[in-house]
């Protein structure tokens, strides 16, 4: 092996891809900041609440005080390179946590000592287990008055299911905190506010904290010989089990998702963030630790394993757009082989070469040129015209496809309209940049109206791309109230035929179509399958068949919404010589799908919502009539310190203005989290 491939060996094992995860206002980006700055990425340390996070590079972040896309970063900790993405921790941008999720290797998930587990942690956890994400946990805000830090791991055990270890627990909770003790160590670290906790210290116990953390330090030894036979066995033949051996205990089962190792701290304090730098690169994932993803073969439909080598041919999966002063950048995860400034490589889900002009390593909103860039690298690539977040791209002689990132459907629109013929071009134009950005958006222009009907996830979704508009553009369009978006469903088959023949012009156009509709499952989408001979058809006349159908599944004959979750079957096909038209089989291709409709019971779907409300026990049958109000289903209850959760499904609809109407019947003091769950009949 040559000398530069046996560094880029090693570079590899000493590669972390992280992600921070949490609830919103866990501090998440506060912790985030604190690494960067004692990793000396960074020179001073930007807040959140000031408004000046480096993570939290958008304005509507700062302004917001919350992380809306994904900041990429890189820093380096003892000769580790750890690639870190921030996430959101909004339910309006769960696309975003889930983009990051797919390409990440290991996630830190970070919890408010006095919040606990919260409804968007729990979501976003079991988000990064369906992914084999392997964690580990910091319990922040230790400083904070009702910080309970023994409550907290309660809760991730009841709540989140996690096998949790903590390896460090804390000196005191609330105005007490003052610093951490190392569980394996058996050492208290206190760190120095004069320096920012830049400078700490590791320093013997007393007798009375020895016998406060050796309980722990037994609970831990037990906790790793339960899901480790061989640490079992040094354990029963030595209580003294050396540091190392804990250590690479920890690592194992951490990375077979067996433990979660628990640590503490007060990132806003700068108290406990240097040895959580520590346990991600002790303890989570190099790329070539976690098991080889699986793709197909566009060739044979086989499953194919692909390992994190440099020597393999590249392969890599587009997770994100962005547009950086209207120039598309692509942010793509390298799993194997890799690419230079200048290359050609093949866009496997779309079919087209692509061209990586230039690398970029990322530092939020900043770059770092790169001339290279190889397996395990989270890298952006600027040049590439025609790519799209899922997109695999592969080497051209070794084609692979990558598993899809999941895709939400929009549950809310709003109707926005230019002021003026000039700002209507250049809108759509701009909101055109923001789909391929952002792919839980959509966008509809109502030909007749001239109006364009803008969909996201939700009211927050939908204000920050008008904030952008205004800030990025000075595009202010009128926009109208969020209105909650439909689906129309087949609730039963049904068959219909259309002959069309008009003259048109000076020309008769003729067209012939017979076909049948059933219902799909939920989420299913649109099917459209052609039971002719294609051979025996103009493609034209095809094509115009299939976009009839498809422009016909556009609007449903209930309320106009799009139709979902249906097959349809184009059953037959009749010709005229002379006559026969691209226009008229497009227009019975369109009249015979509407006649379908009327014999198929179509029921109109609505977007329902999981709703997650914290409130104090006093105040629980105030939430629960109010639920009832709004025709929510209380699904669950559970206890969450002082307080409850009640879990319950509703529909969107009535959703609206609830958070005032819960802080009035609650006197202020509960709190909600709402995320699609599905479309669903209206009863």
């Amino acid at each position: 092996m040559s000398a530069k491939a046996d560094f880029s060996a090693k570079k590899l094992v000493l590669l972390r891809n992280i992600g921070v995860i949490a609830h919103i206002d866990a501090g998440k980006t506060t912790v985030t900041e604190r690494m960067l700055y004692y990793s000396g990425k960074i020179h001073r340390m930007g807040e959140v609440h000031e408004g000046t996070a480096t993570m939290d590079f958008m304005p509507e972040e700062q302004e917001r005080g919350i992380t809306i896309s994904s900041a990429v970063t890189s820093c380096f900790w003892n000769d580790n390179t750890i690639n870190i993405i921030d996430t959101p921790g909004h339910v309006d941008f769960t696309i975003e946590v889930q983009r990051s999720l797919r390409v990440l290797d290991g996630a830190v998930g970070v919890f408010c000592a006095v919040g606990g587990v919260e409804p968007q942690s729990e979501t976003v956890w079991r988000q990064s287990s369906s992914y084999h994400v392997p964690k580990i946990a910091f319990i922040n805000k230790m400083d904070r008055l009702g910080a309970d830090f023994e409550s907290v791991l309660n809760s991730m055990r009841e709540r989140l299911g996690a096998n949790v270890i903590p390896i460090q627990i804390p000196d005191g909770e609330g105005e007490d905190f003052c610093g951490v003790f190392d569980v394996i160590k058996m050492k208290k670290i206190i760190f120095d506010a004069d320096s920012q906790g830049e400078h700490y210290e590791y320093f013997d116990l007393s007798s009375e904290e020895m016998e406060r953390v050796v309980i722990w330090r037994e609970q831990m030894l037990e906790g790793l010989a339960e899901v480790d036979d061989d640490f079992m066995e040094a354990y029963l033949a030595d209580s003294e089990v050396s540091e190392e051996k804990i250590h690479m205990a920890v690592r194992k089962a951490t990375l077979n998702l067996s433990i979660v190792p628990v640590l503490a701290g007060s990132a806003l304090k700068n108290i406990g963030v240097q040895p959580l730098m520590d346990a991600v690169c002790r303890y989570l994932p190099s790329p070539v630790d976690v098991r080889p993803v699986e793709g197909i073969s566009p060739d044979t439909g086989k499953k194919v394993l692909i390992e994190s080598k440099l020597s393999a041919p590249f392969t890599a999966l587009v997770f994100k757009i962005s547009m950086d002063t209207g120039r598309k950048v692509v942010l793509m995860r390298i799993y194997s082989g890799k690419i230079s400034a200048g290359d050609s490589v093949l866009n496997v889900t779309s079919g087209e070469n692509e061209r990586a002009a230039r690398l970029f390593r990322l530092h939020a909103g900043r770059r770092e040129k790169l001339d290279e860039a190889g397996a395990g690298d989270i890298v952006a690539v600027a040049g590439m015209k025609n790519a799209r977040t899922g997109d695999t791209l592969a080497d051209k002689s070794h084609p692979v496809i990558l598993e899809q990132i999941s895709l939400y459907k929009p549950v809310l629109s709003m109707a926005i309209e230019p002021r003026n013929t000039e700002e209507g071009e250049k809108l759509e134009e701009i909101l055109e940049k923001y789909l391929q950005e952002d792919p839980t958006l959509e966008l509809v222009k109502d030909e007749e109206t001239e109006q364009i009907v803008l969909s996201g996830m939700g009211e927050l979704h939908l204000d920050v791309i008008l904030e952008r508009l205004k800030r990025e553009y000075s595009l202010e369009p009128r926009a109208g109230h969020p209105q909650v978006v439909y689906q129309e469903v087949p609730g039963r088959s049904a068959s219909a035929s259309e002959e069309f023949c008009k003259i048109l012009g000076e020309d008769t156009n003729y067209g012939y179509v017979e076909l049948s509709i059933e219902p799909l499952e939920r989420g299913k989408g649109q099917d459209i399958v052609f039971e002719v001979d294609l051979g025996e058809w103009p493609e034209e006349w095809i094509d115009a068949v299939y976009d009839g159908i498809k422009d016909g599944l556009g609007a449903g004959p209930l309320k106009g919404y799009p139709v979902q979750d249906i097959r349809v079957r184009v059953l037959n096909l009749q010709r005229k010589e002379s006559e026969s038209s691209i226009a008229g089989y497009h227009l019975a291709a369109g009249r015979a799908l509407r006649k379908s409709f009327a014999g198929a019971e179509m029921k109109l779907m609505e977007p329902i919502m999981e709703v997650d409300v914290s409130v104090p026990s006093d105040f629980v049958g105030d939430v629960i009539g109010l639920l009832g109000a709004k025709g929510a289903k209380i699904e669950n209850m559970l206890d969450h310190g002082q307080s409850k959760v009640v879990q319950a499904l509703a529909p969107l609809r009535s959703m609206f203005g609830f958070l005032t109407e819960l802080r009035s019947s609650t006197q202020g003091r509960a709190s909600f989290v709402m995320q699609f769950l599905r479309f669903d009949v209206l009863e």
